[in-house]
């Protein structure tokens, strides 16, 4: 079946009943910009195939029930106690099971983004074809889907960029990962062929072609299947750094420094904390360089801004893991334009940028690869810019 399906068929065993309806949102891949977001910087994800379903109905009461294909027991809260149980303390483990936070988080967030909450509750059932901990956002799949129902059957009228802010607050206080809204962003203003270039410290979102589908090229996504959480210490490390090294520059954020910064921040800084400011600071430029030259010169051009991306996450921001290195650099041996890992690291995902012709033989490789490196099978695919948020049933 598929996961509409089994959301469908997972709610009416929660339910006894046939869902109000059933929506669904994607998870993302980022094409560059990575750890830019929560500095106020620039990214440019976009929205895959790949999608997370929520079947759901309003119910007589103020209780929400949750189910999900990710664990055994559903999870049941009153509205009322919502407030109870989030905002999560720093560095604490949600009051409950983390995947239903992701989910509860979204009905609290909504409740306090709405005037006028709805006293009605809800029953929602979860299931989802989008890899998790891949790094592709299988949270804001999660959150979107969820914010779409709840937006529709509490009648609240909220618009994509308001639901993504209701996903990052779930996400940062509910669950207590600090990320970004680069994720939630890329999910709901997902558009077939072209990627979200976002400015995440005004929210202003453009939609650039990306060109892919007409010169032939594919994003080939190899999971590694090294599993990582953004709630554990390494992430919100790097986010640390990142806020000691801009207060260091006395700016608010370190979208506001450039290139010409470095050198002074190299004078102000300890080693690490130069090298996480350094990946920022670069990343955000070929952000900046890889829209122009997508409109200027088309997406072959890109392969070294890709290259780059990857050898600084690597070096200066260190995120990435043996894996992830051994696919990006198979993959440009047997031609890829470019390659880089892409999420929040320590694990999950490479992209490469392939031939339609050479997707075979570049899996074939890395998957050979790993296996002589004595790497657990990566799941390797295809993945194509895609529609956001919908009602699908």
């Amino acid at each position: 079946m598929s996961a509409l399906d089994d959301a469908r068929t997972l709610f009416t065993r929660l339910a006894g009943r046939e869902p109000d309806g059933v929506w669904s949102a994607p998870g993302r891949v980022n094409l560059i910009g990575e750890h830019t977001d929560y500095n106020e910087g620039f990214v440019l994800p976009f929205a895959i195939p790949h999608r997370t379903y929520a079947a759901a109905a309003l119910r007589d009461d103020d209780r929400v029930r949750v189910t999900s294909t990710f664990a055994a027991e559903p999870v049941e809260v009153a509205l009322t106690d919502l407030d109870t149980l989030f905002p999560t303390a720093a560095g604490a483990e949600p009051a409950v099971p983390e995947w239903s936070a992701y989910v509860l988080g979204v009905a609290w967030a909504l409740r306090l983004a709405s005037t006028g909450a709805p006293g009605r509750g809800a029953d929602i059932a979860i299931a989802s074809d989008v890899p998790v901990g891949a790094g592709l956002s299988s949270s804001a799949a999660i959150e979107g889907a969820v914010a779409s129902a709840l937006n529709d059957l509490w009648a609240l009228e909220l618009d994509p960029v308001a639901l993504a802010q209701v996903g990052r607050r779930a996400e940062n206080e509910a669950v207590g990962a600090p990320t970004g809204i680069m994720d939630q962003m890329a999910s709901m203003l997902g558009r077939p062929d072209a990627a979200t270039f976002l400015d995440c410290r005004s929210l202003a979102a453009e939609s650039v072609p990306t060109g892919f589908t007409g010169e032939g090229l594919e994003v080939l996504v190899i999971d590694t299947q090294v599993s990582h959480s953004h709630s554990t210490g390494g992430y919100r490390e790097r986010r640390d750094a990142c806020e000691r090294g801009a207060a260091l520059l006395g700016i608010p954020s370190l979208r506001d420094a450039d290139e010409a910064d470095l050198p002074r921040a190299a004078e102000l800084m300890d080693d690490v904390t130069l090298r996480r400011v350094r990946h920022v600071i670069t990343e955000n430029q070929r952000v900046l360089d890889t829209v122009r030259i997508l409109a200027d010169q088309g997406p072959r051009a890109i392969g070294d801004l890709l290259v780059a991306s990857h050898a600084s996450m690597r070096n200066d921001f260190e995120i990435s893991v043996p894996e992830l290195d051994l696919a990006v650099e198979t993959a440009l041996e047997q031609g890829a334009v470019g390659a880089r890992m892409t999420g929040g690291g320590f694990g999950g995902a490479a992209i490469a940028l392939v031939e339609r012709d050479a997707v075979d033989r570049i899996a074939d490789a890395v998957t050979r690869a790993f296996a002589e490196a004595g790497f657990g099978a990566p799941h390797v695919f295809t993945v194509r810019p895609s529609d956001g948020p919908r009602r699908d049933a």
